[in-house]
């Protein structure tokens, strides 16, 4: 932005300095020249008393001598009897003893006509050298282009100061948003710059302002929430005693409560971490194969045998994998075999759940938050969505191989390529 605006203040000053300039210095060397014919002007004037006194060839030649256009040889006089001085003009001009002024080599040349008495006349002549034409007109031109110069300089350098206190003002907004959209609940600007831009940073308090305070609530409220199941948790514990697999897995449900209080109520959301995919698998499935017994269905995990790092926090994943997991054991009878797999490829980790139930009617609609085809509240898959797409992954349901459906959870572990931009060239038909 900074670049941009010296370069517009390089035009629009260098045009406008172009526009005076340039006149000016054509006055200037018109200037020169009308000053260096007057001074020729003058020095013809000069002899006109030492022409009405005499005629006298010496005579003259001692008067033009005395003058300064005569004393550097510029100065000539054309009698009837013949030429006093260094001539330059042609013969036919001083024949037509008319005022006229010459272009000839080297510069100007002045003739003036001389009336005297008894219908004499004589011409005058002055070379006017072209080093005359144009004194001081070098000089006036560099002192001119030093100030067109001198003002293009000064106006990149306010357009600098201006641009960089704008450029700042927009970074510094830019970097707090950044901050706020990676989680910083906290980060706030001091507004400065133009009034737009200051405008802007005391709208993007207040946004931050209320995001916080929605968050908050928010958290707040799950929080609240996960604290009530701790009621039918307690009573459903009593009644089981404190032994047995029944009291176990109450045990286990109620450490899955803490948890979600837990980061419920933390202050921001912690910033994306790494995990190793095959062991959150295996701890999970060591949670719901307890169930899977009770329920007498047949299991297997495939490949966990091999760590596979994935770019996200095993507290997410196992949440991921808790409710497509639990989607297994909501909407499918009990003895329905199910199957988990873990599939590492090239920059991808893939965590295929696949069950031989009845299947999901419509996948796409699965993958829409909120929405259920089986009575439950439809956030399952839309969480595993969300954790698959902020990797650059993705999530599929379809068709499994047991059968039934088969939910394919892939998540990005490199950095994705990007594809080259092609350029769409529009031509014009020529008729």
């Amino acid at each position: 932005m900074r670049r941009g605006l010296a370069l517009v203040a390089v035009a629009v000053t260098a045009m406008v300095a172009l526009a005076f300039l340039i006149p000016l210095a054509a006055v200037v060397k018109e200037v020169a020249e009308t000053k260096a014919l007057a001074e020729a002007e003058r020095q013809a004037t000069a002899i006109v008393p030492a022409l009405v006194l005499t005629v006298d060839a010496k005579r003259l030649e001692r008067a033009l001598a005395s003058t300064a256009a005569g004393g550097e040889g510029r100065l000539a006089v054309h009698l009837p009897a013949g030429t006093v001085g260094r001539t330059r003009a042609p013969a036919s001009a001083v024949a037509s003893a008319r005022a006229m002024t010459l272009r000839v080599t080297g510069g100007y040349v002045l003739l003036r006509p001389v009336a005297l008495d008894r219908g004499r006349s004589v011409v005058i002549e002055v070379y006017a050298p072209e080093s005359d034409l144009t004194r001081g007109v070098a000089t006036s031109w560099a002192v001119l282009t030093g100030v067109a110069v001198a003002l293009v300089a000064g106006s990149v350098v306010v357009a600098d100061r201006l641009g960089a206190r704008v450029v700042r003002a927009t970074r510094r907004l830019g970097y707090a948003a950044t901050a706020l959209g990676s989680g910083d609940l906290s980060v706030r600007i001091e507004p400065a710059g133009p009034p737009e831009l200051v405008a802007a940073g005391q709208a993007f308090n207040t946004m931050a302002d209320q995001v916080a305070g929605l968050l908050a609530a928010e958290r707040e409220l799950a929080a609240d929430l996960s604290h009530r199941l701790r009621t039918p948790l307690t009573a459903l514990r009593l009644q089981l005693g404190d032994h047995g697999p029944a009291a176990e897995q109450v045990d286990r449900l109620e450490r899955e409560v803490d948890a979600i209080i837990e980061a419920a109520r933390r202050p921001a959301r912690p910033l994306p971490g790494r995990c190793d995919a095959a062991e959150v698998l295996r701890e999970r499935l060591v949670f719901w194969s307890a169930l899977a017994e009770d329920q007498g269905r047949p299991w297997e995990l495939i490949g966990a045998d091999v760590p596979a790092q994935v770019p996200v926090a095993a507290a997410e994943l196992s949440a991921v994998i808790d409710a497509t997991l639990g989607n297994v054991f909501r909407h499918t009878p009990q003895r329905t075999p199910f199957a988990v797999t873990l599939h590492q490829g090239s920059g991808m980790v893939g965590i295929l759940v696949a069950d031989a139930g009845p299947g999901i009617a419509d996948p796409e609609g699965a993958l829409k938050r909120g929405h259920s085809g089986a009575g439950s509240t439809g956030l399952g898959l839309d969480i595993a969505r969300r954790l698959a797409e902020s990797t650059g992954g993705s999530v599929r349901v379809e068709r499994s191989a047991l059968g039934g459906a088969g939910v394919q959870l892939w998540l990005r572990t490199a950095p994705q390529t990007p594809k080259p931009r092609t350029r769409r060239l529009l031509g014009r038909a020529l008729s």
